[in-house]
């Protein structure tokens, strides 16, 4: 997929922080892009912007997931959409504010990857998923984030799986980015949480990860993965400011 040009491509989530960096991007290369997210509000601040399709729905609900998927066909399906977790270190944690990201996120990924297996999309459709470095190291102030993220990612590689038993030709891969994001609601949220824990600005919590990554370069980032042929077959891909795209196992 070595051009986006004239390629469909649904964003669920893409109003907005590492989502809007996404859709900007894929605009720039004149790919035919639908967005889904709940606010109407910034969806229509977006279509204003940009030439794009948007679409007000609930990213969790199974049959939006559905009828969405039949109705676009894309080429290329990116779920960023997600909760932003409740901030506080594990005892203060309620249940409800603890799996909002697993009732979100996860239960998002799970309904559309089973629902583009289903359909299935066409042979050579990429379907890449928003996950997080904390996966990996874990987020102590962020209750069940880190294992919904890590879930998210065992979800790809369980879908790749199925796709090659059922000779799909649909490939499943995992954005990590691995450092927080300041100009995001979640990583305002995140940074100031864990600045006030450490007893610092958020703007000195946020220089612990080296050169910022905003939404836009995010975006620059999963435009690459797409066309650059390097990342066609990986599962998961760490993304950061300073050293770009890297390959993840496991």
């Amino acid at each position: 997929m070595q051009s986006l040009d004239g390629r469909r491509i649904l964003v669920t989530g893409g109003s907005r922080g590492l989502g809007l960096g996404i859709v900007e991007s894929l605009v720039e290369r004149r790919a035919h892009v639908t967005v889904l997210a709940r606010d109407a509000g910034r969806l229509a601040e977006l279509k204003r912007r940009h030439d794009v399709t948007v679409v007000t729905g609930d990213v969790a609900d199974r049959a939006v997931a559905g009828a969405m998927l039949r109705e676009v066909r894309p080429d290329v399906l990116i779920l960023n959409a997600g909760a932003t977790p409740a901030m506080a270190p594990l005892h203060e944690q309620t249940w409800e504010g603890f799996t909002a990201v697993w009732n979100t996120d996860v239960k998002a990924g799970l309904h559309w990857i089973q629902e583009a297996i289903r359909l299935p999309l066409a042979r050579g459709s990429r379907v890449l998923i928003s996950s997080s470095g904390a996966a990996i190291g874990g987020s102590p102030l962020s209750g069940g984030y880190a294992g919904a993220k890590r879930m998210i990612w065992f979800m790809a590689n369980y879908a790749n799986g199925i796709a090659a038993e059922l000779d799909l030709g649909i490939h499943f891969q995992v954005l990590v980015p691995q450092q927080i994001v300041g100009e995001t609601d979640l990583g305002r949220s995140a940074a100031e949480g864990y600045a006030r824990r450490s007893g610092i600005a958020p703007a000195a919590f946020l220089a612990n990860f080296g050169k910022g990554m905003p939404p836009r370069q995010f975006g620059e980032h999963v435009v690459t993965i797409l066309t650059d042929p390097a990342y066609a077959s990986g599962t998961a891909f760490g993304l950061k400011g300073d050293t770009g795209i890297q390959s993840l196992q496991g």
